[in-house]
């Protein structure tokens, strides 16, 4: 008997490490070098284009992001009011913890697009360049205040078990109402979601733009 519960153990930890193993190589599975979908010239957008882009249509300058979204049309449209809020000051959540949000979930996900192009936005929201870099070393990284780490903790949680563990909840309630709670949530959900959609539709980055550090 105690010779079966021996093997058991051996077939359960083996089975673990498959199932790890798995895991990594996935996340290293490397990026479409072209688009899948390509992006849509400006001069071939219509009215209906520009208008579901709303805000995001910048002529020439549309990001290849929203280029290719509009490749469907009604989902743009539906998509872009959330997308938009969650990019906006009303977003309550603390534009510097949101961008530290954004980026680590960019980062977690692998998506070269969404880090680069929040990059910027992350040190206009007042993280510096070491801060930036360190975000990529997670929540344990030195450097951190308790609070700043319960941030990008609560990234790397939604991330791995779409759950926020009582310690970290605790944490961020000590700061935020509800309604930042959930905005929270809802920022990892989005950019979760726009790095599916990147990765896979194969969006490139435009002139300019480095990806992920290295």
């Amino acid at each position: 008997m105690e010779r079966v519960k021996r093997l058991l153990i051996v077939v359960l930890v083996i089975g673990i490490s498959i199932v790890s193993g798995a895991a990594q190589d996935r996340a290293r599975v490397p990026r479409p070098a072209q688009p899948r979908i390509p992006p849509l010239a400006p001069s071939e957008m219509t009215d209906a284009h520009r208008s579901a882009l709303r805000r995001f249509y910048r002529g020439e300058e549309t990001g290849n992001i929203f280029r290719t979204c509009v490749r469907n049309v009604e989902l743009c449209r539906a998509w872009q009011p959330f997308a938009d809020h969650l990019v906006a000051a009303t977003n309550s959540v603390p534009a510097r913890e949101r961008e530290m949000l954004i980026l680590r979930t960019s980062w977690l996900c692998g998506a070269d697009y969404d880090w680069s192009h929040h990059v910027a936005a992350g040190k206009n929201a007042g993280l510096s360049q070491d801060e930036v870099l360190r975000i990529a070393r997670g929540p344990d990284a030195s450097g951190w205040t308790a609070f700043d780490a319960a941030v990008l903790r609560a990234a790397d949680e939604l991330h791995q078990d779409q759950h926020i563990t009582d310690a970290t909840w605790a944490a961020l309630r000590g700061r935020y109402t509800e309604s930042q709670l959930m905005d929270a949530i809802f920022t990892v959900g989005q950019y979760t979601l726009v790095s599916m959609f990147l990765n896979s539709a194969g969006v490139q980055l435009e002139p300019g733009y480095s990806g992920l550090p290295k």
